[in-house]
């Protein structure tokens, strides 16, 4: 991979599941193309998507900002939502605030933020109520 960073931005458009994790899945056609290794670009798409996801549900949209460094995958993930009340309970698995039509869709199991976790190297969650949240997501590319 190159030496040079490469940053991409997105905007998530607040209750669109047409194109929800699109953001993600461009982010992971340009890993491809960076040649990044394959465990790496699926635990971002992973992560990535459901942040992506979250937002559509939960929050108003947002954006969505992709730092690519020969060393990592750095992604910010802002939104003006309504913010996470309590960050430590928002992480139990099985634990969602999703309505019934958002569960009809096949969303709001309560394993987004416990996914993101998961498949990330590092996670940063801040959040304040009525103002919103940002989720920061750190992949850490092998040498």
């Amino acid at each position: 991979m190159e030496n040079a960073n490469l940053k991409l931005h997105y905007n998530v458009d607040k209750k669109d599941f047409i194109n929800a994790g699109e953001a993600s899945s461009s982010v992971k056609k340009v890993l491809r193309k960076l040649g990044v290794n394959p465990e790496c670009i699926r635990n971002l798409a992973i992560a990535m998507y459901e942040a992506e996801i979250n937002m559509v549900i939960h929050a108003n949209g947002g954006t969505i900002d992709v730092d690519i460094s020969p060393e990592c995958i750095h992604v910010v993930l802002s939104d003006s939502g309504p913010g996470i009340p309590d960050i430590q309970r928002a992480m139990q698995e099985g634990y969602s605030t999703a309505g019934d039509n958002v569960r009809e869709l096949g969303f709001g199991a309560g394993m987004g933020l416990p996914n993101i976790k998961k498949y990330s190297d590092d996670l940063k969650i801040t959040s304040e109520i009525g103002v919103g949240t940002t989720v920061e997501i750190k992949v850490n590319i092998p040498s």
